[in-house]
């Protein structure tokens, strides 16, 4: 079949809207009409390149934060059929890998097929330009289509009166953020918490830091927008840079630093991560949940507090989270009033319009950028 999609063609270059073809699923796969995308800094990181070798160079078609309908299931699906409605975790998870058995499925050895795009099973691809090209998938799923052609365990069946435009955030973003929060940071009601970068992600930390029971919540980002939301989400302290946070830590903390600091920035780099290290107090664990650059080589960090403070510092892939349990458990909260997702989306798109979206995200226009389809 024919579709649409946006299509990386070469790194910096505006993502091109251009019809394709689809196969039709084979075994352990589904074909999903697209009804949301969220639009992630993730993509942005493999539109500049910066994690190139971890996603499929172009061309490929971006996307990883989407939901949508089940259209058809291929051979050995059995507990999809066509109606159904899924969001799409961004990590597929097996279920039989090392990983998955030990209740870190967001590690799964799918991840493995990250850096080719190709379908999880056999390596091949489903998706092609019309003169006949392979196109890569952003983290096995392409979200960036009308319709795209997934592996199952890439799929989280829900309920179809919940809403898949907000949904669709479920994939990524809010339960990376929440995920650090509550899983990575372990944060503890009285804990003084530290947020570095308050977009998609790090509006999510902040809510699932205050769901915890954080005492003290300090969203930190130079744009003053995201500030103001981020008081919206639950923050108690806003900073523009760490710097000034660092300046507050008396007034704030009592000069003890934060117990948990989040680092969510759009791009991490090494010299900022110090500067996040410095914020933490004795005993502080230091979460990097934000994309560094794959050609980095090292981080400036002071090791010696690593022992002297016994200072933690933990990565945190989608938020230490599982995509069974805490997608449809997130949805819930939101449709219990208990997670506020209707702040997060600022403004919706259309896939024409996927390069006004991610202009407006570089500008710090907008929390998320959501991509709704007909």
């Amino acid at each position: 079949m024919r579709t649409r999609a946006a299509v990386l063609r070469d790194y910096n270059t505006p993502w091109s809207v251009e019809e394709i073809e689809l196969d039709p699923p084979k075994r352990g796969e589904v074909l999903v009409k697209m009804v949301a995308s969220g639009m992630c800094h993730s993509d942005e990181h493999a539109y500049d390149g910066h994690i190139a070798g971890l996603v499929p160079p172009p061309p490929m078609i971006g996307g990883h934060e989407g939901a949508g309908i089940v259209q058809e299931v291929g051979e050995g699906v059995d507990w999809l059929e066509p109606g159904d409605h899924v969001v799409f975790g961004f990590i597929p998870a097996c279920g039989r890998c090392p990983s998955c058995a030990d209740g870190h499925s967001n590690l799964c050895d799918l991840l493995a097929t990250f850096t080719e795009g190709t379908q999880a099973l056999d390596a091949t691809h489903r998706h092609h330009t019309l003169d006949g090209k392979d196109l890569g998938l952003m983290c096995l799923i392409g979200t960036f289509a009308e319709h795209t052609v997934v592996n199952e365990a890439s799929c989280i069946k829900v309920d179809k009166d919940w809403p898949l435009d907000k949904g669709c955030l479920l994939g990524c973003g809010v339960v990376t953020g929440w995920g650090s929060a509550v899983y990575t940071a372990e944060v503890e009601p009285g804990d003084y918490v530290a947020v570095v970068g308050c977009g998609g992600i790090g509006s999510n930390a902040i809510q699932g830091a205050k769901m915890a029971g954080a005492r003290v919540i300090a969203a930190i980002d130079p744009v003053e927008f995201k500030r103001e939301k981020a008081m919206e989400f639950g923050a108690t302290h806003t900073f523009a840079s760490m710097e000034e946070a660092q300046a507050a830590l008396g007034d704030v903390t009592w000069d003890r630093g934060y117990d948990k600091v989040i680092m969510t920035m759009g791009t991490g780099d090494g010299d900022s991560l110090g500067e996040g290290f410095n914020l933490g107090g004795k005993r502080a664990k230091i979460v990097v949940t934000n994309l560094h650059s794959t050609t980095e080589g090292s981080i400036s960090v002071p090791a010696i507090m690593l022992t002297m403070m016994e200072k933690q510092l933990r990565g945190s892939l989608f938020g230490s989270a599982n995509i069974r349990k805490d997608i449809p458990r997130l949805f819930e909260l939101y449709l219990a009033g208990q997670l506020n997702l209707d702040d997060l989306v600022t403004k919706t798109y259309t896939l024409d319009e996927i390069n006004d979206g991610y202009e407006a995200m570089r500008n710090g226009e907008n929390i998320r950028g959501v991509i709704v389809y007909d």
